[in-house]
């Protein structure tokens, strides 16, 4: 490796940390402390418990702004998002009612989980997109993600992926609606902006180690047919003996 390339892979995995830096900092400054703490400055303010939900819901609604000016394309959820804060917003201001602000946060988390249920009838599920998305489906490594299509574990494990993360979305959004109904307001802000992370963070570990067993199970099944190969090849006789040993062990 030249002092060039070295040089290269060292400034796109600066950048890369710089990026990932800069987007965690924006989730918590735009949807997590911000809004808490300005939900709280609010009320101690004397402003209402609506008032104070609709101004605090203005920072996600900046963050999903900012998100959009600064990759320069329209994200699906951050539309959601705007979307369900708007609702909530109108709903709280015409009711005066706290609570259908909060409930807000519900409708695109509800929406997402019907999105991913919904796309296990199309042609490819809604999270294998996300991640060739993710990945960049027109950099090498896209290229071979998207080559993998072909195997049928591979479509199987994404549209259980798909599953997972509908089902899971839809009870957070019922969790949400409970807890706002139980709970005070300022509890039901707290669990609202942190619970989403909880529930994604949850589902990303599921999803890591289900494909870690996936992968060392395909291992152990590749390995298993090189050796029946190998031992085929070197004496036909046994090599069908120990297919007929390995079917009947199946059965």
């Amino acid at each position: 490796m030249t002092n060039g390339d070295q040089h290269n892979r060292n400034t796109n995995g600066d950048q890369h940390n710089r990026n990932r830096f800069l987007s965690l900092a924006m989730i918590v400054v735009f949807d997590i402390a911000g809004p808490l703490a300005a939900y709280s400055l609010l009320r101690s303010a004397g402003q209402s418990a609506v008032t104070a939900l609709v101004l605090s819901g203005a920072l996600p609604a900046l963050g999903v702004i900012a998100g959009l000016i600064r990759y320069r394309r329209t994200d699906a959820i951050g539309v959601l998002v705007l979307a369900g804060i708007a609702v909530g917003t109108v709903l709280g201001l015409l009711s005066g009612d706290p609570r259908l602000v909060l409930v807000e946060g519900s409708v695109p988390t509800a929406v997402f989980g019907l999105l991913c249920l919904g796309s296990l009838w199309a042609r490819r599920p809604l999270i294998y997109r996300f991640a060739i998305e993710f990945i960049g489906a027109a950099t090498p490594k896209g290229r071979d993600f998207e080559s993998l299509w072909q195997y049928p574990g591979f479509r199987h494990a994404f549209r259980l992926y798909t599953v997972v993360w509908g089902v899971a979305y839809l009870a957070e959004a019922a969790a949400r609606i409970i807890i706002v109904e139980t709970t005070s307001t300022g509890t039901a802000l707290t669990v609202s902006k942190v619970m989403p992370y909880v529930v994604g963070a949850a589902i990303v570990a599921w999803m890591i180690a289900h494909g870690r067993h996936a992968r060392r199970e395909g291992e152990r099944l590749a390995a298993e047919a090189q050796a029946e190969a190998a031992t085929r090849a070197a004496d036909p006789a046994a090599g069908e003996a120990t297919s007929t040993d390995l079917l009947h062990v199946q059965r």
